[in-house]
C-alpha cells in the first residue's frame, strides 16, 4: 500500500479525473491540492513536480508523472508494490 499520494490537479481536467478514480478504485487515499484554488501557477507546479500539465502525481515522494504514467504503473503491476 502506498504511504503518501499528492494529485495536483483542476475541477475541469479529465485525465485528473480518471487518475483520481484509479486511486479510488484502488483504495489508495491521496490527498488533492487543487491548483486553481491554491493559485499554483503552472511554473510554480513544475517547480514542485517537475511536470507543467495536470494531473502531476507524487507517489511516496517519487514524482510519477500524469494518468498516462499512473495508468502505465497499473497496467505493469507496479502500482501495487
Amino acid at each position: 500500500m502506498k504511504k503518501n499520494i499528492t494529485v495536483y490537479s483542476a475541477s475541469w481536467c479529465g485525465p485528473c479525473k480518471y487518475a483520481k478514480d484509479l486511486l479510488k478504485e484502488k483504495n489508495f487515499p491521496f490527498k488533492e491540492i487543487d491548483i486553481e484554488k491554491e493559485g499554483i501557477s503552472r511554473e510554480d507546479l513544475f517547480k514542485l513536480t517537475g511536470g507543467r500539465t495536470i494531473p502531476q502525481i507524487i507517489i511516496d515522494d517519487e514524482k510519477i508523472g500524469g494518468f498516462t504514467e499512473l495508468q502505465k504503473l497499473e497496467q505493469s503491476g507496479k502500482l501495487n508494490d
